[in-house]
């Protein structure tokens, strides 16, 4: 028996469309995250997760601690529960910033992140009430900056790119009375999040290649410096970098103290394209067969699960099983129904199923209340942020 045999075998009883989470790949790629790490811990980005329970389940295993959450609203949810959070992104809502401000327990289990001092100004006005010092973590640029910065190659992140920007922003956290720095944190997404391996592309992988090693030399160098010229203004608790694409080599740098990574555990289909790694697909949706337009096309109700970022091909989701079935150019994956070509398609009939793997990881679980975690012959259905009446973003 295949695995897509067992896995389909075990969910046989569930009406798609569902979103079926395989316990045997997450695990695998769990201890594959810790081994490429080094033993730098692997802070978990919930936003590559969404699901409380295999939060729980990935921050059980040695090696792994800590979250890095995406909403302040959301950190504070699980907060209630997990005791170590760090908010990935500014946050501008004034009333979860007045409820982290008149909480001590709160205060102490969050961390906020800014890259100005507008943040601060910000917190300052929306804060009526302040109960305890509020953490926050300098978030510092790590994208690519060649020509006098006319060239930019990375995420839009951050205003702090060197030294300078980084220590004047340091000197005014300590110096603003209610703030404690507590942490740095640089996410190099041309590097963790851009795939070196294009599949039909060999000059285009090249080129990803060179500007890869470019970078991370650049960033090795820089990173280490800012962190130095930081510790010397305060005691940073933390030193957050990478992703999942690079933890061998963010885990490399004596500058940087832990890694945010999440959607290794998953292994969504933007991550088939790394030349060094490949994680196990763990993650899937399953739609059901409604159509049969010719006798080489089979139509799924559903479908179009489009992933975030510049709109393009590799946003799409994949079909995983049956083998042999792709989308169609002129329709791709649509919101009621999704045709699908191949050889695999001539077998299919009526009622039969279709598993695909999302392009990116935890917005899976914005389609699905639960995921149905297979764990050999067994089946738990455990909630998602969505089940659990939960939309963050």
């Amino acid at each position: 028996m295949t695995r897509f045999d067992a896995l389909q075998a075990a969910t046989a009883h569930l009406q798609p469309p569902f979103g079926v989470l395989d316990a045997d790949a997450f695990a695998a790629n769990a201890a594959d995250m810790v081994r490429r790490a080094n033993g730098t811990p692997i802070r978990v980005a919930s936003k590559s997760i969404r699901c409380r329970d295999a939060l729980r389940t990935a921050l059980a295993i040695d090696g792994f601690q800590g979250i890095l959450a995406f909403t302040l609203p959301e950190a504070l949810w699980l907060a209630d529960e997990f005791d170590d959070i760090v908010v990935g992104y500014p946050s501008a809502d004034v009333d979860a910033l007045r409820a982290l401000a008149a909480s001590p327990t709160l205060a102490s289990r969050i961390t906020l992140m800014i890259d100005s001092v507008d943040h601060l100004d910000l917190m300052d006005v929306a804060i009526e009430e302040r109960n305890a010092s509020l953490r926050v973590c300098i978030d510092v640029d790590a994208s690519l900056k060649l020509g006098g910065g006319r060239i930019h190659i990375g995420a839009r992140r951050s205003p702090v790119h060197d030294i300078a920007q980084a220590t004047s922003l340091a000197r005014a956290v300590v110096e603003r009375p209610g703030y404690e720095l507590v942490g740095l944190m640089s996410y190099e997404g041309q590097l963790a999040g851009v795939g070196d391996n294009v599949p039909g592309s060999p000059v285009r992988s090249m080129a990803i290649r060179a500007m890869q090693h470019v970078s991370r030399g650049e960033l090795r160098e820089r990173r280490a410096s800012v962190v130095a010229a930081v510790r010397d203004i305060a005691p940073l608790q933390f030193v957050n970098g990478g992703g999942t694409g690079t933890l061998e080599s963010t885990s490399a740098e004596e500058a940087v103290t832990e890694i945010a990574a999440g959607s290794g555990l998953y292994g969504p289909g933007l991550f088939d394209t790394y030349q060094h790694f490949r994680p196990q697909p763990a993650a899937f949706f399953v739609l059901s067969v409604v159509r049969r337009p010719t006798p080489d096309i089979a139509t799924v109700l559903g479908g179009g699960w489009i992933a975030s970022g510049a709109a393009g091909a590799d946003r799409l989701p994949t079909p995983a099983w049956p083998s042999g079935l792709r989308l169609i150019p002129t329709e791709g994956a649509g919101e009621v129904q999704t045709p699908l070509r191949g050889t695999g398609a001539q077998a299919l009939r009526l009622g039969d199923r279709v598993w695909f793997r999302h392009a990116k990881a935890g917005e899976l679980c914005e389609h699905v209340d639960q995921l149905h975690v297979v764990d050999g012959e067994h089946v738990r259905s455990v909630a998602t942020y969505r089940g659990e009446h939960k939309t963050f973003l």
